[in-house]
């Protein structure tokens, strides 16, 4: 992979603008930068190849599909080895929307959502808690998502 310090400024340029929304057409991104657009595809497919850009998601708002629950849920395993056992069972429940192996007083962190406190319930004693080699969970309930940004690139 080349390093951040061999990508020019049009390379950053372009993927701040790509973070911001990636459905900026590659004309719209060139006009900003003063370039072509068919220069913009061409950085962008390097960038892919170079492993930088990794693909592009679609941002869904889940409370508008009755998801009204966003739980994070800290999970102590009883031994370090059972991290990959976990995360393979973890993978299996839908709810389960990230995972992060952590420092810290946990061994995982998660992101769960769910349309109500009993989907969460039965989610929680029902799938997580259940898992061979988790020890205990403690779920913190989101009430409002105040930031959520991708970093600035310089």
């Amino acid at each position: 992979m080349k390093p951040k310090n061999e990508l020019d400024d049009i390379d950053l340029n372009i993927i701040s603008i790509m973070l911001e929304d990636a459905k900026t057409s590659y004309a719209d991104i060139g006009a900003r930068l003063f370039i072509s657009g068919g220069t913009v595809h061409v950085r962008l497919k390097k960038l892919n190849e170079l492993g930088i850009i990794t693909g592009s998601k679609l941002k869904v708002d889940f409370t508008k599909l009755g998801y009204d629950i966003k739980a994070f849920l800290g999970i102590y395993l009883e031994k370090s080895q059972y991290y990959y056992d976990v995360i393979t069972e973890l993978k299996k429940i839908p709810e389960v929307i990230s995972a992060h192996y952590t420092t810290g007083n946990y061994s995982i962190f998660a992101t769960i959502i769910c349309f109500d406190t009993n989907h969460l319930r039965d989610i929680l004693s029902g799938a997580i808690q259940k898992i061979e080699g988790i020890q205990r969970t403690e779920t913190f309930i989101s009430l409002e998502e105040s930031i959520e940004r991708p970093p600035k690139v310089i």
